[in-house]
């Protein structure tokens, strides 16, 4: 069962970390599909939550501000909700919202959708979160589905990361950017234990090493670029598109196991292949599911890798064709637009109900002014929104808007409030 309609979707960010970036390329594709989205900017937040920290009060207390401060953000979510009475609201890994939201919404009908694009191994917090929710997507499979069964978790959906293609893509660096950002070989990511033992072993490649947490580690400590900062998301895609060799070494906790040979597949997979880029990545047990065998080029080692990355640089024509037959499968298979759409019709299946029906307010009523006709109908599809939209939904969208409003969104807003007064 798939749904067509014009949906309201609320995305809450987290505060920081990993997904806050996918949190915005899903904001971003279901956007670019036509649906009316707000977003609740946890982000903002941030410095408030963080200056916590210097207030030189007992553990105890400090503990208790930070739910608190957890608490206001929930409800801040909750007067969101009730203002833009979505269709579902949609939690990033590590949103703020505590169970007392998540109970609240349930309650009001409205439905919650968890990503949870972490690793259930290591974060542990899905035990106590995953039942509030009315689905929850997961980048791994079987244990994970048996032990959310064993919680009493229905509608598991499995929706692994993908790339935005809009912001993923080709791009040619200038000199400047070349230099910064161009290599023969190099790695973008956080500096796990198996990859600061693995990349030890690789040096004379000549690595750049780009992202956060390697502090530290001297062998490492002179590859790595602008002093271990974080790597924003648009200089991963210099970094990608300047690199020859990309490594795509996935995390691992355990530094006796340097190619884990683990389940999910990492975002960095689909980016670099949207980009166009050519990338060496160990084997993952879900990979199978989503590339093609000579989509990817695969190490098993790390003396597989030494000795492919020779291979690869010395055949610049068969970095190419993996490249070009690894961007084609992403731009088919794994945008964000594709994982948001699975989402909306894995809801719509689990739920009968869902989307609720809304009493559609014809635009072009009787007494409508005929001469704003042909304008409003050029503004529904620039807003990307289908030609039979309801009044309150282009209302919405235009709300939306960012920047100076035009003579015809005021009109449109003038006419909601005429609604409103006179139309009771």
């Amino acid at each position: 069962m798939t749904t067509d309609k014009v949906l309201r979707i609320l995305v809450v960010l987290p505060l920081y970390g990993g997904s806050l970036p996918v949190g915005r390329f899903c904001v971003a594709a279901l956007e670019e599909m036509g649906h009316l989205v707000e977003t609740f900017e946890a982000p903002s937040f941030y410095d408030a939550y963080n200056s916590l920290d210097d207030l030189k009060v007992t553990a105890d207390r400090h503990q208790y501000l930070q739910n608190s401060f957890l608490q206001v953000l929930s409800q801040a979510v909750l007067a969101k909700a009730e203002t833009f009475e979505p269709d579902m609201v949609l939690a990033m890994a590590q949103a703020p919202l505590t169970h007392q939201a998540l109970k609240r919404l349930r309650r009001d009908g409205v439905k919650t959708a968890m990503w949870f694009v972490e690793d259930f191994r290591l974060f542990t917090y899905w035990q106590s979160f995953a039942p509030f929710y009315d689905i929850f997507a997961v980048i791994q499979k079987d244990p994970f589905f048996s032990e959310l069964k064993q919680i009493g978790v229905e509608n598991v959906l499995y929706l692994p990361l993908a790339a935005h293609p809009e912001f993923h893509k080709p791009v040619q660096l200038n000199s400047v950017d070349s230099q910064k950002y161009g290599s023969d070989v190099s790695f973008m990511g956080a500096g796990y234990p198996n990859r600061r033992l693995a990349f030890r072993r690789l040096i004379h490649h000549g690595l750049k090493i780009w992202g956060s947490e390697w502090d530290g580690d001297h062998v490492l400590e002179p590859y790595l670029q602008q002093g271990g900062r974080r790597v924003s998301s648009e200089e991963c895609v210099k970094i990608f598109n300047g690199t020859k060799i990309n490594l795509n070494l996935h995390s691992s906790i355990q530094a006796d196991e340097l190619v884990s040979g683990g389940d999910f597949i990492n975002p960095r997979t689909f980016e670099l292949a949207a980009c166009g880029s050519f990338q060496l990545v160990d084997r993952r047990s879900l990979m199978p599911e989503a590339f093609a065998e000579g989509e990817l080029a695969h190490f098993e080692s790390l003396e597989d890798l030494d000795e492919k990355i020779e291979y690869f640089l010395a055949n610049p024509d068969k970095r190419a064709d993996f490249a070009a037959k690894s961007r084609e499968r992403v731009l088919k298979d794994h945008t964000y637009a594709v994982r948001m759409q699975s989402l909306i019709d894995f809801t719509a299946k689990s739920f009968s109900d869902w989307p609720k029906s809304r009493t559609v307010d014809d635009i072009f009523a009787p007494d409508f002014p005929a001469e704003l006709k042909g304008d409003i109908m050029q503004l529904i599809e620039k807003l990307g929104l289908p030609a039979n939209v309801g009044f309150d939904d282009l209302v919405t969208a235009v709300r939306a808007r960012h920047g100076k409003l035009s003579p015809l969104d005021t009109a449109v807003l003038f006419l909601d409030e005429w609604k409103k007064a006179y139309k009771k």
